[in-house]
């Protein structure tokens, strides 16, 4: 009974910080996730027509293209943060805070969703591909009415992927000022001793996970 009443009163204390903590995750989360997959996606319909078997090769493109996305993704998230914060301050008009937190996010995630995004279109039947092309179906037409549907359900699981990466990235901002459950484990939990707060962070990354998981999960087994 006692250990019931410290639990609730450690939560009543900090519910609000709690609260807003969640809101600025989800909101970094969604909006990063939202952005990496239009540039993800850019990339890997580019990488996707210019490979060693696509629709259009061109070797110089590619490699390029590859180089650049083997590049970003060395890069750990919090040296990135770092690095591109005087880029972060001229685009946003500042280098911390939730919304400033969102293009370093961005950038991190986009090259890894172009991954995500080539490795689902790669694993379309590519008999598939050649019937379309044989019935006089141009590159966008392959690619959005034939190989995109082909490849959703993949889609839908790897940006399952994709979201519960950027919670990760987007608790690790919190220490370099990014807002969120990391920032509020880190300034409250860490900084000022209160294990309490860092557990109900924890606790509430746990849920969003399992969450975003089961939404994919749900959604593919639909779409198969």
């Amino acid at each position: 009974m006692a250990a019931l009443q410290a639990v609730q009163a450690s939560y009543l204390a900090i519910r609000d910080d709690l609260f807003q903590a969640l809101w600025e995750t989800v909101y970094m989360v969604s909006a990063s996730t939202v952005f990496s997959l239009v540039f993800g996606f850019l990339l890997a319909v580019v990488m996707i027509t210019t490979g060693p078997h696509g629709l259009r090769p061109n070797a110089r493109v590619y490699r390029s293209i590859d180089m650049a996305v083997n590049l970003l993704r060395s890069l750990p998230f919090i040296i990135l943060i770092i690095a591109i914060m005087p880029l972060t301050r001229l685009v946003m008009g500042t280098g911390i805070g939730t919304t400033a937190t969102i293009m370093p996010l961005t950038i991190a995630a986009a090259p890894f969703a172009a991954r995500l995004i080539e490795g689902s279109f790669l694993e379309v039947d590519k008999g598939v591909v050649e019937a379309a092309r044989s019935f006089g179906a141009s590159r966008w037409q392959t690619i959005f009415m034939v190989m995109l549907p082909e490849a959703m359900p993949a889609l839908v699981l790897n940006i399952a992927v994709l979201a519960i990466t950027l919670l990760g990235y987007s608790a690790m901002a919190g220490t370099v000022g990014g807002g969120g459950l990391g920032d509020l484990a880190y300034r409250l939990g860490y900084n000022r001793f209160q294990t309490d707060v860092t557990i109900w962070c924890i606790l509430l990354l746990i849920v969003l996970v399992q969450v975003i998981q089961s939404t994919g999960n749900f959604l593919y087994k639909r779409l198969r």
